[in-house]
């Protein structure tokens, strides 16, 4: 674990306002999604996430023909697919873009994949100005703070910290009550709606049979985003993609429910190509960008390649007890929970914080509730035996792996660990069933690092395989 990864836990960790913050917002989710796929509400939800899971891994093992096939829709509709390698491909085609229409004013709605490439960052470095409209997005920016959660980034502000942003920000009067803090972001984005020259959105899903880009949203923010200015880019992973527009249902069933514990979003938006004929709204000309980014290379995997079958539902999160404890921001990328320790190592190498895939007591529960049944823990433990291989191979690890060696020819020799417990129980200095007074020197190194967190066990006086003797 490194030190940052480290600081960052135990700074969430000792504030007690923002362990409550995180507790009630992830538990009122939690309790959302479980009315919501109840037998009574929902009877067929296991075989719906089955069915889900069997879309993503037809369409990621056939995703050369469906692109192909969505590449050729959008065309038809009139719009235009740019393909990009990396961030800086992304970037490199908005600004020249922008700088073609000159435009100089761009509108956002939520999307983790441009928060993956940092967009707004790049954008702004060139003198072009982005703006967020997801309510908590635009809470973000103004704070210059990264998502806390895939689906509620602002999750862990309280709205008299909002009300303290606002005022320092927007110059405005301190307002904590959240429906006017809400009507005062409102007025600013209204105008910033109207005066904007390209609205750039995600994408939930891209449906290959008719080159749609599809968006659920709740603000309504998305829509405007995507029909008030008069060029709309939308900027996708390629793992979005599903075959047909009949396999939508299935995952709006799921997205829902298990994110929010809503039955359906306020707003479904299916976007096709730029607006026609008589149309009254609508952009005059609309790109997908469709983003790589390390995800081919997850693809050669067969048994990582599931990673990709997220639809960011959050789900995960919110079940999750280290992410409940240690928060969002405490995670190395814009990925946090279960889902950001696995995508995380695989986009960013596995050594790029070695500590994450760890960070997981392997209860299951991010699996048990995931629409679309990847198995978290599973890729987690492969993980975790990826960060030793490559450890090793950067000469990492030398004491860990003696000290394991040591143990595995103790447990070979029946006799030396009965010795070794007896002497245990016999020098260990215990008080109340646990382990007090070790030496300073049993302190020190991973050892002290475990005890910080722990109490250790006192010995048994009498082993099992002496008592077993003596029955």
């Amino acid at each position: 674990m490194s030190t940052a990864f480290d600081r960052k836990i135990h700074e969430t960790v000792s504030n007690p306002e923002l362990q409550l913050a995180i507790y009630s917002a992830t538990g009122r989710l939690m309790d959302k999604r479980k009315h919501a796929v109840t037998a009574d509400l929902l009877p067929d939800y296991q075989e719906l996430r089955t069915h889900a899971h069997a879309l993503k891994q037809h369409t990621l093992e056939n995703l050369d023909y469906y692109i192909d096939q969505f590449e050729r829709q959008v065309m038809a509709h009139g719009g235009k697919v740019v393909f990009c390698k990396d961030a800086v491909e992304v970037s490199d085609f908005v600004l020249g873009l922008a700088k073609e229409r000159g435009a100089r004013l761009l509108v956002k709605s939520k999307s983790m994949t441009t928060e993956e490439v940092d967009l707004n960052e790049r954008l702004e470095h060139h003198q072009l100005e982005a703006v967020e409209t997801d309510l908590g997005e635009y809470i973000l920016q103004l704070a210059h703070e990264r998502p806390y959660h895939i689906v509620a980034p602002a999750l862990h502000m309280t709205r008299f910290q909002v009300a303290d942003l606002f005022e320092k920000k927007l110059a405005v009067e301190r307002e904590v009550v959240i429906e006017k803090q809400t009507l005062i972001a409102r007025s600013v984005l209204r105008e910033k709606f109207l005066a904007a020259d390209i609205g750039v959105s995600g994408a939930n899903f891209l449906v290959a049979d008719s080159g749609a880009v599809v968006l659920v949203e709740n603000e309504g923010n998305a829509r405007l985003t995507t029909s008030a200015p008069r060029i709309h880019i939308a900027v996708a992973g390629i793992e979005k993609m599903i075959p047909r527009a009949q396999d939508l249902g299935v995952f709006l069933k799921l997205l829902g429910r298990s994110a929010t514990g809503q039955p359906l979003t306020v707003y479904t938006s299916i976007l096709s190509g730029p607006r026609r004929g008589e149309e009254i709204d609508g952009p005059e000309e609309f790109y997908v960008v469709l983003l790589d980014n390390g995800r081919t290379k997850l693809l050669a995997d067969r048994e990582k390649r599931q990673s990709l079958y997220c639809i960011r539902c959050g789900a995960c999160l919110n079940h999750c007890p280290v992410y409940r404890k240690i928060g969002g921001h405490s995670f190395p990328w814009v990925y946090s929970g279960p889902i950001g320790a696995i995508i995380t190592p695989q986009f960013m190498g596995a050594l790029h914080e070695p500590g994450l895939p760890f960070a997981s007591s392997l209860c299951g529960a991010c699996a048990e509730v995931c629409p679309v049944k990847i198995d978290i823990p599973k890729v987690l433990l492969d993980l975790r035996a990826e960060v030793k291989k490559a450890q090793a191979r950067e000469g990492q690890g030398r004491l860990e792996r003696l000290a394991f060696k040591a143990w595995a020819w103790v447990m070979r020799h029946p006799g030396l660990y009965e010795f070794l417990g007896m002497a245990a129980a016999f020098v260990a200095p215990s008080e109340e069933g646990y382990v007090r007074g070790l030496p300073g020197w049993m302190k020190a190194g991973p050892l002290g690092q475990w005890l910080s967190q722990r109490e250790l066990p006192a010995p048994a006086p009498k082993s099992f395989r002496q008592m077993w003797r003596r029955r």
